[in-house]
């Protein structure tokens, strides 16, 4: 954005601790994502703020994975976390992981025992939580509770050499049984999972709960300001507490709300399902809020860092309209993609005047936006054309200023024509249209002294080449299908996608390359799709020219 604005709350503080001299005015942040799934656009904003501070204030940031459940992670999305944080622009300081720290943790936690602040306890999950209490009710200790620390530590070694099953015990912080924050009602801090880990193998079979390993990983880094969603806010207390008792280097954690975005869904465990059950085409399919799917659909690195600039940093959830986010895309690609011509819905357009055989060249700019010019192509007309059928009616209406029978319009950069006739099938489709074309007219030297107020693109069908293009739309019918009755996939937009499969493109289209995004005039920004072949092109629409967009209405009656 280019008008200044004032700091945001994280901004304050982190520009207070530099005044203060605190951390010795270092800034060192991280961006800790669990590799269990892609990354979608809520972490893009958490992905700008983390980084973003740390550029700003000459910092630094480290890209942590939470690798503390073999069960879910994947290398998979390991290595896609890392292309998206570089597509976004970012780069980071230490590429690290919590199996890193697995053994310092593990030396963490018996000092804790030791401490008389940890126990073995061998309760179910069931019996933990019934113990635990309620939000009303204080929790109640178990017999395991009061296990001296030899047994506690001869019990923890036990575990961690594989001597029991899963869930036959885990390793708590003895806290407060009665605290009003549930959270500090000893937590868990290890549990055993016979499971192989991608990074550490069979080396380890108990692994640290995410509470236990968050904070001390932070503190081993020395990280500075640890910034979480506001869902951590009841953690808070027990990331401190951890860090107290160990003596470690003493992180801060801070809260900002998540991304809220509507007509669509942002927890990881729902995109899953969506992709498992293949209501989508994979974790990037364009119509998901993954930055993987928005790459795919033709989203810019520059207009998600425009968004969540623009939607700020704040204390407070809301729902964001992703009319937003269009917004941020159609003002970056109007300034960058190339303007070439394609006839999506086409009808057969014969100029009846026009010598058979003939062929003429002309020329078009390839952006008007740029200043100064952005250079031209050469594109080839001839009798035939294909044009949009939306841009003909046979018997025309008050206010229509395209093509009709009896009236006038411009070909771009090309001729002035006149409908005079139609072609009909025996379903009395129209199959051409003719027209006839004023010699005097062309784009450039126009010595015809006619005047015409619409002007419509085309493709020379002797020249066209050919493409798949998929139109989408949003995945969701609902604005926030988490919260409406039933499951959520029950409000899922049949019509999120539509497929075009015969659309006809001007030739230079066919050199168009995966990443290179490009205006179909009148149409919209498309983007090549990533599973085109030379003898299939296909395309994606990343966003309409303008927001035309409508909220589904009810059914009247009720019904």
């Amino acid at each position: 954005m280019s008008e200044e604005r004032s700091l945001n709350f994280i901004e304050e503080i982190v520009e207070e601790d530099i005044a203060n001299g605190k951390n010795g005015g270092r800034v060192l942040t991280r961006f800790p994502p669990e590799p269990n799934g892609y990354l979608h656009i809520g972490h893009a904003k958490a992905i700008c703020l983390n980084f973003g501070l740390a550029q700003k204030y000459n910092g630094k940031t480290n890209l942590r994975f939470d690798d503390t459940n073999p069960v879910k992670e994947d290398v998979e999305y390991v290595d896609s976390i890392k292309e998206d944080v570089k597509w976004l622009g970012f780069e980071w300081a230490n590429e690290l992981y919590a199996s890193d720290y697995f053994d310092k943790l593990y030396d963490l936690a018996v000092v804790l025992i030791k401490q008389g602040l940890a126990y073995v306890d061998d309760s179910s999950a069931e019996e933990i939580a019934a113990q635990k209490g309620t939000p009303t009710e204080p929790g109640v200790p178990n017999e395991f509770r009061s296990r001296s620390v030899e047994e506690n530590l001869q019990l923890f070694a036990d575990m961690k050499a594989g001597k029991y099953p899963d869930g036959a015990k885990v390793l708590r912080a003895k806290l407060d049984m009665a605290s009003t924050n549930m959270h500090l009602r000893d937590p868990l801090m290890y549990r055993i999972k016979h499971t192989h880990h991608h990074r550490t193998g069979d080396t380890w079979c108990i692994y640290p709960m995410y509470d236990f390993a968050h904070g001390q990983s932070d503190a081993i880094e020395e990280i500075t300001h640890s910034i979480c969603t506001v869902e951590f806010i009841p953690h808070r207390p027990l990331y401190d507490w951890f860090i107290e008792k160990l003596s470690l280097f003493p992180s801060k954690q801070y809260e900002f709300a998540r991304l809220n975005l509507n007509y669509t869904v942002m927890s990881k465990r729902k995109l899953l399902q969506l992709v498992e059950e293949k209501h989508v085409d994979g974790w990037d399919d364009p119509r998901m809020p993954t930055i993987s799917g928005l790459r795919r659909r033709g989203y810019t690195p520059g207009s998600i860092r425009e968004f969540c600039e623009r939607i700020g940093v704040a204390k407070r959830e809301n729902m964001i309209d992703v009319g937003l986010l269009e917004f941020c895309i159609r003002e970056d690609l109007n300034k960058t993609a190339w303007r070439r011509m394609a006839v999506l819905d086409p009808v057969k357009l014969v100029i009846t005047n026009y010598p058979e055989g003939q062929e003429e060249i002309f020329h078009g700019e390839n952006n008007p936006e740029v200043e100064g010019g952005d250079g031209s192509r050469e594109f080839p007309f001839s009798r035939e054309l294909w044009i949009e059928r939306d841009d003909f009616m046979e018997v025309p209406t008050k206010k229509y200023f395209r093509l009709g029978i009896g009236l006038m319009v411009r070909l771009k950069s090309a001729y002035i024509i006149k409908g005079e006739s139609v072609v009909k099938d025996a379903d009395g489709n129209i199959t051409e249209i003719h027209c006839t074309y004023i010699p005097e007219s062309q784009s450039g030297n126009d010595t015809s002294g006619i005047n015409v107020k619409g002007t419509i693109h085309w493709v020379s069908v002797a020249h066209a080449k050919t493409a798949e293009v998929h139109l989408y739309d949003r995945l969701f019918q609902v604005e926030d299908p988490s919260n409406e009755d039933g499951d959520f996939k029950d409000y899922i937009n049949p019509n999120s996608l539509h497929i075009l499969p015969a659309a006809y493109i001007e030739p230079d289209l066919a050199n168009a390359k995966i990443g290179t995004p490009v205006q179909f005039m009148r149409k919209g920004y498309f983007t090549l799709d990533k599973n085109s072949t030379a003898d299939k092109l296909v395309f994606n629409r990343t966003v309409t020219l303008k927001d035309g967009w409508k909220a589904p209405q009810p059914p009247k009656g009720g019904a």
